[in-house]
């Protein structure tokens, strides 16, 4: 029996093969052999106390500077990553920069002068070129062309000329000649200050700028004392119309909308009308402008309301650079069934695009490996990460800053070379004051390196000099959106690159972005987890002489998994993180519930395994209390019901009574209910 028995016991438990026992001698040592002790008991008591002496003879003191590491079991039961089969795409690209320069241009001297100086621009782009002379002639236009192509000059610079140029002298008390129109307070910010430079000669011309989050006083207050150029966004300014009593626009002169996709996108169609039905009670001509990277059926049905004989300004068209009438890019719009799935985008020259297939479990680690690999080891990178909503913005911002950043405060000395400049973490969204909105964008737009972890209100117009890395953790809804997204970087000539990270059950959204002329090359998951080798802080102690040798796939996962236990043990440490962990999943969840019905097929919440996501926000189990969401493809909950004292004030009918009985039951007053029916 002794030969059989030896060779049983060379043999891994559970029919593994040896080799899997070799790989990971430190993980397999901290488990409790209870289980297999209790199959194997019979008969081999002598045998196995054996391996136990030579465990605590030989490898306690080992054991004792080792850390306690649960098997994670991130490289198990992954789904297959699929091999893409794409055809190269030639994409549309524009030329940004011409070889014209301003003073070609009628413009005023001291214009001219300021371009130069302050801003430092010589030579203008393409949609300068083709859209300054037009608004210089007082036509209305069209413009569309790709982000970070130099638009807001391109309507800035005529309005400034036609500005300074009228005859009577503009005075502050005058009130606006011009409103400008942008989607988000960020942008609005912007473009504050790149009109603001280009009125430094014309000092009598005051701008002036309307936002949400913002105190209404202090507003009113500068629209009494009289603003010429108004900035602001939808909302804010209906607010204005409908409360303060000082402001009106009898002598506008100008209309811009900027970003007029992401106006609509964002729900202000309504407030648009509002604008365009004051503006026309007080003067009906004017100048309009509509401005937009894409070109959808909304915009075009904007276009319709606000602009008079436009002129379509188009510079994606590398074969019609001349003007055409607008009315013929909208019969070509609304000759196609759906406008956006025959609509091809142009993308910025020096922009190279990737995407990674990354198994749900693996993303966590993975994006930690991405951003170690580009803001610590590789230097003078400037990185914005895209997420599906303001929760998970604030759980990856926390999460990153205390196991990523803490730590590397903590190296040893002898590793301070590889992390001289400590990662920087910012994070904007929505649900911030305002206050911290602009502190921190203002922090970022001067920061040489930092890492930005947002939502899609800084996806439109902003522009953020020296980002070289765009990083969507979340995939876009459209392929209007990941062209806005990655516009974030290689703006102006500059060079950029953008990473799309999708799960296997994504692969399709590949094709999706093919169909629209979006060439993007894949990279593979492997490499950026190999980045991990170089940082200290995750090897497994080891006793001496025993080093990972090169790039070993088995090193990489075991650091892997040391980095996703460090992030589990932070969720795990108290019970308000593991609440925190399951908002943020269940905030996901719901995100990726939104996605349009023409995306389904590829985003759909049944092709995701709950217990894989769960892992990627360091839940070590699927939680079994999501009940709050919605099912897929579900209509929304109905909207909760007014409180008691609302309803009492409204005037009683049978209606209204029959309201209020219902709201006594659904509040769980059972007898106050059961005294009403008997009356």
């Amino acid at each position: 029996k002794q030969p059989g028995t030896l060779k049983r016991k060379l043999q891994a438990p559970h029919g593994t093969p040896p080799s899997k026992r070799q790989h990971k001698p430190s993980v397999s040592t901290f488990r409790k052999p209870a289980p297999e002790a209790g199959i194997k008991q019979k008969g081999r008591s002598s045998q196995q106390s054996l391996p136990k002496k030579q465990l605590t003879g030989n490898q306690q003191e080992s054991q004792k500077r080792r850390p306690f590491i649960k098997t994670s079991s991130l490289f198990r039961n992954n789904p297959d990553i699929p091999q893409i089969h794409r055809e190269a795409v030639q994409q549309v690209q524009e030329n940004v920069f011409t070889t014209d320069s301003f003073s070609q241009l009628d413009l005023h001297p001291h214009l001219i002068s300021t371009i130069n100086t302050v801003l430092k621009i010589s030579s203008m782009t393409s949609v300068q070129k083709e859209t300054i002379p037009v608004l210089l002639q007082g036509r209305d236009a069209l413009v569309r062309s790709q982000t970070g192509s130099g638009k807001t000059l391109a309507y800035g610079i005529p309005l400034v000329q036609s500005l300074q140029g009228m005859e009577s002298k503009i005075q502050r008390s005058d009130g606006p000649y011009a409103l400008i129109l942008v989607p988000t307070r960020e942008l609005a910010l912007q473009s504050f200050e790149t009109i603001q430079k280009l009125l430094k000669p014309f000092a009598w011309i005051v701008p002036g700028v309307l936002m949400g989050g913002e105190k209404r006083k202090s507003e009113k207050a500068r629209l009494r004392r009289g603003i010429n150029i108004l900035i602001s966004t939808p909302g804010r300014l209906v607010d204005h119309i409908r409360s303060t009593e000082c402001i009106h626009f009898r002598r506008t002169q100008w209309l811009v909308i900027d970003e007029a996709d992401r106006i609509l996108d964002l729900g202000f169609e309504k407030d648009v009308a509002v604008i365009l039905n004051a503006l026309n009670a007080e003067r009906e001509t004017r100048q309009n402008v509509l401005l937009s990277a894409t070109l959808t059926e909304g915009v075009t049905r904007l276009a319709d309301i606000s602009l008079n004989d436009p002129i379509s300004i188009s510079i994606a068209d590398e074969i019609q650079k001349a003007h055409r009438p607008a009315s013929q890019t909208e019969s070509q719009a609304s000759s196609s069934s759906n406008c956006m799935d025959q609509e091809n985008f142009a993308v910025p020259e020096k922009l190279k695009q990737y995407f990674m297939i990354v198994p749900s479990k693996l993303r966590l680690v993975t994006l930690a490996a991405f951003i170690l690999e580009k803001c610590k080891f590789e230097k003078h990178h400037k990185m914005i990460i895209f997420f599906s909503s303001c929760e998970q913005v604030e759980f990856h911002y926390e999460l990153l800053l205390n196991v990523l950043a803490g730590g590397i405060e903590s190296e040893e000395p002898e590793h301070s070379s590889v992390s001289s400049a400590p990662l920087q973490f910012l994070r904007l969204h929505g649900n911030m004051e305002q206050e911290e909105r602009t502190e921190v964008f203002q922090e970022f737009l001067k920061s040489k390196t930092g890492i930005l972890l947002c939502t899609d209100v800084a996806a439109r117009g902003l522009d953020l000099p020296q980002v070289t890395w765009i990083l969507q953790y979340s995939a876009p809804a459209s392929p209007a959106e990941y062209i806005h997204r990655v516009g974030r970087t290689a703006r102006i000539g500059c060079h950029g690159s953008s990473l799309l990270v999708l799960a296997p059950s994504e692969a399709a959204y590949v094709s999706l972005l093919a169909s629209h002329k979006i060439n993007v090359s894949e990279l593979k998951m492997e490499k950026v987890l190999a980045s991990l080798l170089k940082e200290d802080r995750f090897s497994l102690h080891r006793p001496r002489g025993k080093k990972p040798c090169g790039t070993d796939p088995q090193a990489v996962r075991e650091r892997a998994t040391v980095l996703q236990s460090s992030f589990e043990s932070y969720i795990h440490c108290s019970q308000e993180t593991v609440q925190w962990a399951k908002k943020a999943l269940q905030s996901f969840l719901c995100a990726y519930t939104t996605y349009p019905r023409n995306l389904k097929h590829i985003f759909h919440i049944k092709s995701l395994h709950l217990g894989h996501v769960a892992k990627s926000f360091g839940l070590r189990d699927a939680p079994q209390n999501l009940t709050a969401l919605p099912a897929a493809g579900s209509k929304k909950k109905s909207k909760p019901r007014p409180k008691r004292s609302d309803l009492l004030k409204k005037p009683q009918g049978k209606r209204r009574l029959a309201e209020l009985l219902r709201s006594e039951y659904a509040s769980g007053v059972e007898a106050k209910g059961k005294r009403k029916r008997k009356r």
